[in-house]
């Protein structure tokens, strides 16, 4: 019998600043047969994410880092080849976090079966894990009421793209917060944002200024830092401050003061750091109303896609520095 050998790609250091591809290892590996209660799962599309940088440090986080020499983590859609498991069946597609490898054996534990959604990638973006982080941060957490204004920074990226269109369907002023004149034209002129302020410019605090006249009622944090700063001089009394993440931080090696804390007490700022992982009861009902949106043409999507597990590594770091528009995917089948 042939033995099917299949890539990976494994933590090989643990980087202090800026990682490098030397930080991972590709490596080609040998399929083992699979058991009672097991699948195969063949991996079509890998979601890449800021959160990965985290797990390859070896400190406090909410979950555990990766080992040195294991598979890097990642969510995966894919579909189930071979299959002993009474709840899934040759030809399912499926998701979970399957990390960073071609296959994958799984006892079906954090692992579901897709619905039909069109296209497979939109259950890695609008639909997946930055869809959710999105639908729950700005509905639970920051609750934006009609007529209200909200901004997210990251705006061009996976995450913030839908916090600023789910603002819109509710009702609200969305404002967006990107790098470089080509994002800023993407994110109002096909995800439909009423403006979007771009931070390289150098004169963020007077675009912001112009962009929200009436002062801002909802800040979805996902870089932290000078930004988090200049934004809090224009909240709103009594307004709320979602922090889904610190990507301006991941790969900083001494951490950043927030200098306006201030505003938060004299404004009543109402500032809660979040992790989708613990909303788990809300995801069935996030998923099903992002589907809808997206199948009624509310929801527009976009992604930056790589071709094959050798270039996860380069698509990674280029993710990091904000090379990518939309959600980051390697293809890998």
């Amino acid at each position: 019998m042939t033995m099917r050998t299949y890539l990976q790609v494994l933590l090989e250091r643990r980087p202090r600043g800026w990682p490098s591809e030397d930080d991972f290892r590709v490596v080609e590996s040998t399929l083992p047969p699979i058991g009672d209660g097991q699948v195969l799962v063949r991996g079509l599309y890998l979601s890449l994410d800021p959160y990965m940088r985290g797990r390859m440090n070896d400190g406090p986080s909410y979950v555990e880092p990766v080992k040195l020499g294991a598979v890097m983590c990642g969510e995966v859609a894919g579909e189930v080849v071979e299959s002993r498991h009474p709840k899934f069946a040759v030809g399912d597609k499926v998701a979970g976090d399957l990390g960073w490898q071609e296959y994958a054996i799984s006892d079906g534990r954090g692992l579901r079966r897709l619905a039909p959604v069109s296209p497979l990638t939109a259950q890695l973006s609008v639909c997946g894990m930055p869809g959710i982080t999105a639908y729950v941060g700005l509905l639970d957490l920051g609750r934006p009421e009609p007529g209200q204004t909200v901004v997210v920074s990251a705006a061009a990226g996976a995450v913030g793209s839908v916090v600023g269109q789910v603002a819109k369907l509710k009702g609200c002023r969305a404002v967006g917060i990107a790098g470089g004149p080509d994002k800023c034209r993407f994110v109002v002129e096909q995800l439909g944002f009423d403006a979007c302020v771009d931070y390289k410019a150098g004169d963020l605090r007077a675009q912001l200024e112009a962009a929200t006249p009436q002062g801002i009622d909802v800040y979805f944090d996902n870089v932290g830092g000078e930004i988090l700063d200049t934004v809090l001089s224009r909240m709103n009394t009594f307004g709320r401050v979602p922090v889904c993440g610190l990507i301006s931080q991941y790969n900083a090696t001494e951490p950043y003061g927030v200098k306006n804390f201030r505003a938060i007490l004299v404004k009543r700022l109402e500032v809660r750091g979040f992790i989708v992982f613990d909303h788990a009861d809300r995801y069935a009902a996030a998923r099903a109303d992002l589907a809808q949106w997206l199948a009624e043409g509310k929801l527009r999507h976009h992604e930056t896609v790589a071709e094959g597990l050798r270039a996860a590594p380069a698509a990674f770091l280029g993710m990091l520095r904000g090379a990518n528009l939309g959600k980051q995917l390697v293809k890998l089948a």
